[in-house]
């Protein structure tokens, strides 16, 4: 089979999407879950993660990572999960205070509001491949870490990288 077709034989019906969007959601809010909603050798990336990571134990370490960064984490469904093929594409919104080390990086005790979307791949009704998007900038400068967009400081960045003046 190449990558390209899709591994489910049908759509999900609605409420069987929902319900795997949903287990998906408070998976990443509250920890353990990914066992009802995964493969067991799911295979996951999003811009976090330094290494494309493969098994629920390990997807479910990454989000515990984000869980200990951000103490009041809550990933919430901003819009119904559309599927078809054997795919899904599940959109959410992540809300919570930077209140603990993630890596380098020391807890700022700032809010943060993100917006994302996970793409995924079924296998009988579960994620079997997970890559998530969202925007890392946008997470920086919520945190104080970056300039905002379209000010002097990010003029100043571009500048430094070699990118000129922009207007």
């Amino acid at each position: 089979m190449s990558d390209a077709e899709p591994v489910g034989d049908t759509d999900l019906e609605r409420a069987e999407i929902d319900a795997l969007a949903e287990g998906w959601a408070r998976a990443w809010s509250v920890g353990a879950g990914f066992d009802a909603c995964c493969t067991g050798d799911v295979s996951y990336e999003d811009p976090l993660a330094r290494v494309p990571l493969t098994g629920v134990s390990a997807l479910e370490d990454h989000a515990g990572r984000l869980r200990g960064a951000f103490g009041d984490a809550l990933v919430e469904r901003t819009a119904p999960a559309l599927e078809r093929g054997g795919h899904a594409c599940l959109p959410w919104k992540l809300t919570g205070t930077h209140t603990g080390d993630f890596g380098p990086l020391p807890a700022t005790e700032r809010p943060v509001t993100l917006h994302g979307l996970h793409y995924v791949e079924l296998d009988g009704g579960l994620v079997r491949r997970a890559r998530g998007f969202l925007d890392l900038y946008d997470a920086a400068t919520q945190l104080g870490l970056l300039p905002e967009r379209g000010g002097l400081g990010e003029a100043a960045l571009l500048m430094l990288r070699g990118f000129g003046l922009r207007r």
